[in-house]
């Protein structure tokens, strides 16, 4: 077979604008992949995220197919399968309670502190996901617009993960999305999602391919660039459409 044998994908700006549902082309291009090979897409948001955003968007495919779609929320520390109708867990690795109550703290009291606690918001600003704290400064439904507005060159952002990240030593603390902070246990970004992959799937590293929007090294993709897997950044979810349909054809 020629090309990568796994072609993993971040969500939010490299499949579907943040936290919207993935446009229709995009969903024909994934099926059209996993009917060549093996398909992921990783991402800090939680499984919900994903059902709605992904799963419940694909157009009709056979379940031999859909089972190559690899779904792993919060960065790989959560994995699951499709499996016809259903989402099958494969692992999912949570915070103890004492981990999660120590970080909901101390994000809420840098953010207070820097004068990020923001009083117009969307949603809520602190979710527990399991296995992940996110801090999302504007709320988790805030519209796309805002949220480009707030931070434009990451420094509320940045300054804010490093103070977490002094008061929480024992934890990863990370920006996120545009404006979102993640805490999990040390050692968990995309990078660590991938090496999963390679292990459940047997697939070795460099014979997979990521495809997302934040490879630069100030970025939540850059681990998996700098873990040595091949990339290519694209600019949004029209640049995916245009790059997959040039791949397609090239794999199989």
């Amino acid at each position: 077979m020629s090309g990568p044998r796994l072609v993993a994908f971040d969500l939010d700006d490299t499949l579907a604008p943040s936290k919207c549902a993935i446009p229709e082309p995009i969903g024909d291009q994934l099926v059209r992949l996993a009917e060549r090979v093996e398909v992921a897409i990783i991402s800090g948001g939680q499984l919900e995220q994903f059902r709605k955003q992904v799963v419940e968007q694909l157009p009709p495919a056979p379940a031999e197919v859909l089972e190559r779609i690899h779904l792993l929320p919060t960065c790989g520390t959560q994995y699951y399968r499709l499996r016809g109708e259903e989402i099958v867990t494969v692992y999912a690795h949570a915070l103890t309670e004492d981990e999660r109550d120590r970080a909901l703290a101390a994000v809420e009291q840098e953010a207070r502190r820097l004068g990020l606690w923001e009083s117009q918001t969307w949603g809520d600003i602190l979710e527990d996901r399991g296995s992940q704290i996110t801090f999302s400064a504007l709320g988790q439904k805030a519209p796309i617009e805002a949220k480009m507005a707030w931070d434009p060159d990451g420094t509320k952002k940045g300054a804010l993960r490093d103070a977490v990240a002094a008061a929480l030593p024992d934890l990863e603390v990370r920006s996120g999305g545009s404006t979102s902070v993640d805490i999990t246990h040390r050692g968990i970004d995309k990078a660590y999602g991938m090496k999963q992959l390679a292990d459940a799937t047997g697939i070795s590293l460099d014979e997979m391919l990521f495809v997302g929007d934040r490879l630069d090294p100030e970025g939540n993709d850059y681990p998996v660039l700098a873990l040595g897997v091949p990339c290519h950044a694209v600019e949004g979810w029209p640049d995916t459409v245009e790059y997959l349909e040039e791949l397609i054809p090239t794999l199989g």
